[in-house]
């Protein structure tokens, strides 16, 4: 790699980055301007920064790796990506989002829930669980970008780590949302250009995108060979898994569904929406979201399955055995391969954009969570407004220390699951009272915390006591009832939102029609 032209290109971004933390540094003079960029921020501005805060490193690296195992029906959770996180998500609740945080002035996630119904618990709980676990989410996204670096340039991945920790936390702390947004959305452009290039270079390089296809349906033996035999129900590149199987219970539930639906219920991402003037300009981000998801996350996944292709002509063999069995590496390796080396360089700034985008998010809302929704609000009474700012900035430093130390630890090809797993337990736990909050007059104060608490406590059962990954990892059902589970297929691997986000919903249905009186705080 021309070690000259990486360093150029590097620090121009840098240096760009930098220039727009300052400005969100100089331009926040209150905690409204901190947390929700004083609500008048330019739809294309919000629109890209959302978009860059959804599509991550896990989108590109660990959810691209996914693509190289399940193929194409994977393009399924690109469609849930756009009908649902930004069609519905902008057009439909996004809009009550706004309307409601601007009349309850609420700053934050759990703050808008908490106000919905009149519930200081409501408020503190959602920021504790946003804290303890989102961390987990951002993870595994410094993760995707630690580990590009690492196959890229050949430098040690604890220290890749640190460097862009320390990177994004300078901004941030410093520069609030406002800095965050500017800084995604100048990252967001960055990421759509690049990921369109390398889509029309792949294509370019099959000769289209019908010979690309058709190479690849051409392989499905060696995909059977490869996977069937370790995932039941495998059926290739190019088809869906049979219906029922393992492998369709996971795609579908565990990659579709946890997070194509609860995309819906991510705080950071939910917040976006109380930084727009109007409903207008909500109407008016839909195009761009919709374009910025099609190529980022579609270009993803369709290189991510022609990978295949490529390595077993140039390699004789898939994926998967060119990255060491490592999901996770699979798209570092197969940039390195296949592009030359200015645009490896490029992509690497493109990775650098997407983990610092996202964790820019995540760090931001894990800290207004910590700050205002469970030490100011929870500790303090709701008193001392005036020092929302200085009390988020320590807890975001918090919540960067908590994040490093789980990427530290972190098993290897935990990218996609990690992802998928705060997802499902954001809207398992939020989703029910959060759009009941937003849409039904009869939903009460008491439903609602019902509702969290089980959504999150059935997840955490689930998690702990039937998910295989999950529990084994764990190893609790292990040394309580010596199995590393505690039911047979298909418990095994269903996700816990399937079973978690239903009995949610059920009892927040259930306990509002028993304690309501037609109006909130019953």
């Amino acid at each position: 790699m021309n070690t000259a032209f990486l360093i150029f290109i590097v620090v121009l971004y840098l240096l760009v980055t930098g220039y727009l933390g300052y400005y969100g540094f100089r331009t926040t003079k209150s905690s409204e301007d901190y947390l929700v960029a004083g609500r008048k921020i330019h739809p294309a501005v919000m629109a890209l920064s959302y978009g860059a805060a959804f599509i991550s490193t896990s989108a590109i690296v660990g959810f691209g790796g996914i693509a190289s195992i399940f193929g194409f029906p994977l393009l399924w959770l690109a469609f849930m990506n756009i009908f649902v996180g930004i069609i519905i998500a902008y057009a439909v609740i996004g809009k009550r989002v706004r309307r409601k945080g601007l009349e309850l002035n609420a700053l934050t996630f759990p703050e808008l829930l908490g106000r919905m119904y009149g519930s200081r618990f409501i408020q503190v709980f959602s920021g504790l669980v946003v804290f303890l676990f989102m961390p987990l989410y951002a993870g595994v996204v410094l993760i995707g970008a630690a580990r590009f670096i690492e196959v890229s340039l050949n430098v040690d991945y604890n220290i890749a780590l640190l460097i862009m920790s320390l990177v994004i936390a300078v901004y941030v702390v410093y520069g609030g949302i406002i800095a965050v947004l500017y800084t995604d959305a100048f990252q967001g452009l960055i990421m759509l250009a690049s990921m369109i290039l390398l889509l029309v270079s792949v294509y370019a390089w099959f000769g289209g995108a019908v010979p690309a296809h058709e190479t690849l349906t051409g392989l499905s033996d060696i995909a059977i060979k490869t996977f069937a035999g370790k995932i039941d129900g495998y059926a290739g590149w190019t088809a869906f898994p049979k219906f029922g199987s393992e492998a369709w219970i996971t795609l579908v539930t565990s990659l579709i569904l946890a997070v194509g639906i609860g995309v819906l219920a991510q705080p950071q991402l939910a917040v976006r929406f109380m930084t727009v003037a109007s409903d207008r300009d909500l109407d008016r981000a839909v195009p761009v979201g919709s374009i910025f998801i099609f190529f980022t996350v579609g270009t993803a996944f369709i290189v991510g399955a022609l990978s295949n292709a490529y390595f077993i002509e140039t390699a004789g063999k898939p994926s998967i055995a060119v990255a060491g069995g490592n999901v996770d590496k699979v798209i570092p390796a197969f940039i390195n391969a296949f592009m030359p080396d200015w645009f490896v360089a490029v992509f690497l700034v493109t990775l650098l954009a997407a983990a610092m985008s996202t964790l820019s998010s995540q760090f931001h809302t894990i800290g207004s969570a910590l700050g205002r929704d469970v030490f100011q609000a929870g500790f303090l009474g709701g008193r001392h407004a005036e020092r929302t700012v200085l009390i988020t900035r320590f807890a975001i430093a918090a919540g960067i220390l908590f994040s490093i130390f789980l990427a530290y630890v972190l098993p290897p090809g935990v990218i996609a699951r990690g992802t998928a797993m705060f997802f499902a337990l954001c809207a398992s736990s939020f989703m029910p009272a959060y759009i009941g909050g937003l849409y039904w007059n009869r939903a009460t104060k008491t439903a609602a915390e019902a509702s969290i608490i089980s959504g999150f406590v059935v997840s955490m059962i689930y998690i702990a006591f039937f998910h295989i990954k999950e529990s084994s990892a764990l190893g609790i059902a292990k040394m309580l009832f010596g199995r590393e589970a505690l039911a047979g297929f298909p418990w095994t691997v269903l996700d816990p939102m399937v079973i978690a986000l239903p009995v949610s919903a059920l009892v927040f249905v259930v306990l509002s029609f028993l304690t309501g009186g037609g109006h909130r705080g019953s």
